[in-house]
């Protein structure tokens, strides 16, 4: 990879590292539900004024739309509103590669190999000690089933997105642009049913200027930005040298809250993050580590 294109890669995990901060912020003055239907109204209004529609039905932009869009963000918004820690979600979402993995075998009938299964055990038991925390420190359990639900929705997402490549279709940063005019309806529908008129039109008329920075980071930063310099780090490399640079994310991510949201974790809860960042990196570099020795040992 190229100085120019190591720096970017550096950018997208700072920016999808501080994002989980940015979250939390947000949350605290606006509605999770709300703050998702501005954050995808903002991606459709302004990224379809450079962005054309892509050639993709717009049934499998709404599959694609209520899975990694509505899904995803709709319970990470809401796990950071019910007291899951930011720094602590950037990583515990992470588990959407084991989900991701869960999802290809059954779906897409893809073959599952030993290494991938040694990952998901081993992530699992983390995930297991981070949920059993309880309440220590500022984590409530609530929280943190709303963000695997979260992983599990990305997960989904992505097998959608392999289904609409397998199609023919480009999945590229026109589907993320032009999926959000699907993805700000339910956010919007469940805001109103579940937050209420009352507290919408609060949050509305109570805008104020962190209220407007963390909209526009949500959508020109984290969706528009983040994802169009993903998109063009994965047409000039392979997708195994592109991929494992999300592991650094919840690196930003835990040090970000810790510096700016005075988060602190417990014991348990550390041991936990270390043993889900060892199932990551086994499911990332497994199956390619295992390779290299067996062609040494032959």
């Amino acid at each position: 990879m190229s100085l120019k294109d190591t720096f970017l890669a550096l950018v997208i995990i700072f920016i999808w590292g501080f994002n989980f901060v940015i979250i939390a912020w947000g949350v605290e003055s606006m509605p999770p539900l709300l703050m998702g239907g501005l954050r995808f109204l903002l991606v459709a209004l302004l990224g379809s004024l450079f962005i054309r529609k892509p050639n993709i039905p717009w049934r499998w932009m709404a599959l694609y739309a209520f899975t990694l869009c509505f899904g995803q963000f709709s319970l990470l918004f809401s796990a950071l509103a019910f007291g899951m820690p930011a720094g602590l979600a950037s990583l515990v979402l992470q588990s959407q590669a084991v989900f991701t993995l869960l999802f290809s075998v059954v779906i897409l009938k893809e073959q599952i190999k030993a290494s991938q299964v040694i990952a998901m055990l081993i992530a699992g038991t983390g995930l297991v000690i981070i949920g059993s925390a309880g309440q220590a420190g500022s984590m409530t359990l609530l929280g943190f089933s709303l963000t695997i639900a979260a992983a599990i929705a990305w997960g989904l997402g992505n097998v959608v997105n392999r289904l609409i490549n397998q199609r023919g279709y480009r999945a590229n940063i026109g589907l993320v642009i032009w999926s959000s005019w699907v993805a700000m309806v339910p956010f919007f529908l469940s805001s109103y049913w579940f937050e209420g008129e009352r507290a919408i039109m609060q949050s509305l008329q109570n805008l104020n200027w962190l209220s407007v920075v963390v909209l526009f980071y949500l959508a020109i930063a984290a969706s528009i930005t983040g994802y169009s310099l993903w998109s063009y780090l994965l047409t000039h490399y392979p997708a195994g040298q592109v991929a494992p640079l999300t592991l650094a994310v919840p690196v930003v991510g835990i040090a970000s809250a810790a510096l700016l949201l005075d988060e602190s974790m417990s014991s348990q809860q550390v041991i936990g993050i270390c043993i889900v960042m060892i199932g990551l990196l086994v499911n990332t570099f497994g199956t390619k580590l295992y390779h290299s020795f067996s062609a040494k040992t032959t």
